[in-house]
């Protein structure tokens, strides 16, 4: 008889990573853990879960015990909050940043009795770093972020997982900081304001989504906007990485590997995007007035794009990837396989079929 596949839980599982991680785990039989079902066709034993409250890290330590498995790959985080439906910003606080703390809690918990959780993965974000990233960011940059919710979260929620590392007992810790997601599956704030698709919930967003009408590409007046930098990831290469990281074989050389995650070659300029999107682009006077458009776009619900990210788009953004590629070696170009240019270009071949897509439940 075979001996039985190794097991693994991935929260988040029903968002876009987690359906996309899916069919990359033919190795493991996989547990999923998320607060919604997930739309799959593949094996997998589905948990419902909701990292909000309290009792989770409980129902987590008794899956453990229940699933023994080898990895725990930690991907539930709320990002969009009218996508995903959870608008009580103290319980996406609660998902976010106490939820990681959770199950990094329940997994110290079922390691103390026996060290069965060999890796653990924690998604972060370029967003960690705050915007004005005058320089690439390296991994020891300082986690700056001050404005936009979701990257202070991820900034809180990495530095709970290198706090609590440690504790994991003879478990591998990685920290991953991806860049902007892009690929054809990705609707997030910046593939709206480039596609120009109105994502809000209001009735005039949806009445325009039928009519196939586009919002334009706003940036504020001034040459250094159209030349501030900007990298991306295809979604699909994060997924690779994550399971290049579970099949890898090799023990680790130190316990705790942060790295940062972007495509392949030099990132672009906003101007290459807005070009790239066949954006109309619209200029605004001021920063000010910029962020003041985006507050009014969201406030009366024809945009999803909230106005705190204004600092992250009028500024460089650019990390630098050195440790991914040593880390990966000769496996790099397998892994990563989208150039920067292509993996955002992909995100517009089906931008008249999106047109008129309602706001989905995804990442």
């Amino acid at each position: 008889m075979a001996d039985p596949l190794p097991s693994i839980i991935v929260t988040g599982i029903s968002g876009n990573l987690g359906q996309r991680l899916l069919p990359m785990l033919s190795g493991f039989r996989v547990v999923g853990v998320d607060f919604r079902p997930p739309q799959a066709d593949l094996p997998l034993q589905f948990v419902q879960m909701d990292f909000s409250r309290e009792s989770s890290c409980l129902d987590m330590i008794q899956l453990l015990r229940e699933v023994r498995p080898v990895a725990v790959v930690h991907l539930a985080f709320v990002m969009d909050a009218v996508r995903t439906g959870i608008l009580d910003r103290d319980r996406i606080w609660q998902v976010n940043v106490a939820g990681t703390a959770r199950v990094m809690e329940a997994v110290t918990e079922a390691n103390r009795e026996w060290p069965m959780v060999e890796k653990f993965i924690f998604m972060s974000s370029v967003s960690a770093y705050g915007p004005g990233l005058s320089t690439p960011a390296t991994e020891e940059s300082p986690l700056a972020a001050h404005t936009y919710g979701y990257g202070i979260h991820k900034m809180e929620a990495d530095r709970v997982v290198q706090e609590r590392a440690p504790a994991l007992r003879g478990c591998s810790v990685y920290i991953l900081r991806p860049h902007i997601f892009a690929g054809v599956s990705i609707e997030n704030y910046f593939m709206e304001a480039f596609r120009g698709i109105p994502g809000g919930t209001s009735k005039r967003a949806a009445r325009m989504r039928r009519q196939g009408k586009r919002l334009p590409c706003m940036l504020p007046s001034g040459s250094k906007y159209l030349h501030n930098r900007i990298q991306f990831v295809h979604i699909d290469d994060v997924a690779r990485l994550v399971a290049f990281i579970l099949n890898k074989t090799e023990p680790e050389g130190r316990r705790l590997s942060i790295m940062n995650v972007a495509g392949r070659g030099g990132p672009l300029t906003y101007e290459q995007c807005v070009r790239l999107a066949k954006a109309k682009l619209v200029r605004v006077p001021t920063e000010k007035l910029f962020a003041l458009v985006l507050r009014i776009l969201w406030s009366i619900k024809l945009s999803t794009i909230p106005p705190d990210v204004a600092p992250y788009m009028t500024s460089d953004t650019v990390m630098n990837t050195s440790r991914l590629e040593q880390f990966l070696g000769s496996e790099y170009e397998n892994v990563v396989r989208f150039p920067i240019a292509d993996a955002f270009g992909e995100c517009f071949r089906q931008t008249e079929a999106k047109v008129q897509a309602a706001p989905a439940g995804k990442d």
